[in-house]
Formats: C-alpha cells, structure tokens, sequence
C-alpha cells in the first residue's frame, strides 16, 4: 500500500473514516457511566478469560482503563500505531485528527501495564504484528470493528460479568477518576484525557461522601 504524508499506510487511513461515529466519540453526549468496584474488575477480568478472542478483549479494556481511549479512537487502531517495525510496542500512540472525536492530533502515552498487555497481544497473535494496516481490534473475520461494536463488545462483556450501568466509557471515567484520586494535578489529567476545557475534565471525575470526609481531614493549622 502507498504511504501518505502522514506516513501512516493508506489502507489505514481509510479504517479510521470507517470506524469513526461522531456521535459515540463526544464526551459531553456520554451519561455518566459507571466506575468499576475492584470486584467487578475481577469479574470482568474472570469473564473475558473464558470467552473466544480473551487477548484481543483484555486488550480492548486495558486501552479503556489504562490509557482512556474513547470507544471509536479503539476500533481506529492500526497495528503500525502501536507497534514499531520490529514488533516493539511503542512507548506513545499518536492519535491522527481522523481518529479522534475532534480536529486535532493526540499523543496517548502507553504505561507499564498497558505495554504488558500489549506484548500478550503479540505473543497470542504474532501473525498480525507483521501486518501495519491490520486493525488492532479484530472481529471474528479478521476486519475491523466499527466505533459502535467496540460498544456493543463492552455491553457485551459487562452483561455477562453482571455489572448494570457500565459503558464502553467507564473506562475512560475511570482513568480520570483513579488520576485525580492519586493527587494528579488536574491539569496533567485533562492533557491525558486530552479534553479541551477544564470544566469537561471535572465532569469526569467522581466525588462521593467518603472521599469529602477524608479531603477535610487533611486540613490542619
């Protein structure tokens, strides 16, 4: 396949237009979807392991929780975008405006766990890692999935894993949420959710009782 300007394949350029909803890639559009308990994590993790395709579905998840990547920015990945020419998982994932929801390029930073994940990939499905324009997150057929069964994938596993309320977006929520429960500032965690606005960020993020009782119990003179 020709190469573009962006370097990226063009093969893979025309997957992005496919997949992308406009309307599932909004944040604002999202109810407030569930935070997982470290129970239903469990649980979750329990189910996909005895479904077909368990590594491609730990995958699609650790991209939801570990790096807050929106339901149509999953089913945009290539294989190029995430593994470098020797097969190396790269340590950034540069997000092209046609993958995002918006305008503008991302750079989405892998951390350790989701590098882990990512070699699993490898290891299960090394046939692919040679492959640049394959997508990442394959159907039964070897295509590519759309922004809307990346969705129902996710409706998908959290019904058999019994948890009500959870969306393609809980991970995602979650990623902010666990930032801003570790003291990040709020600052870094909109530039790793990548929201324009501030306000947009703090929507994100979840408060409950718990947590107010142990902020002003902090306070001292």
């Amino acid at each position: 396949a020709s190469n573009t300007k962006s370097g990226r394949p063009q093969k893979c350029l025309n997957l992005y237009s496919f997949v992308r909803r406009p309307h599932i890639c909004r944040d604002h559009s999202m109810k407030q979807a569930k935070l997982l308990t470290t129970q239903e994590r469990k649980r979750l993790t329990a189910v996909i392991e005895h479904k077909r395709y368990a590594t491609r579905n730990h995958t699609a998840v650790a991209l939801s929780f570990y790096a807050g990547l929106r339901a149509c920015e999953i089913a945009a990945l290539c294989i190029a975008d995430v593994f470098d020419e020797t097969g190396a998982v790269r340590d950034t994932i540069h997000l092209t405006a046609a993958q995002t929801k918006g305008s503008d390029s991302a750079t989405v930073l892998v951390n350790k766990k989701l590098a882990t994940q990512l070699r699993r990939y490898a290891q299960q499905y090394p046939q692919r890692i040679p492959q640049p324009n394959a997508a990442l997150i394959f159907s039964a057929k070897g295509g590519s999935f759309t922004a809307q069964t990346i969705v129902n994938l996710f409706q998908n596993l959290y019904k058999a894993a019994g948890i009500a309320g959870a969306s393609s977006h809980s991970g995602r929520r979650q990623f902010v949420t666990e930032l801003a429960d570790k003291g990040i500032n709020a600052r870094v965690i909109q530039a790793l959710a990548r929201h324009k606005h501030l306000n947009t960020t703090m929507r994100y993020i979840d408060l409950n009782e718990n947590k107010l009782r142990c902020a002003v119990e902090l306070v001292d003179y």
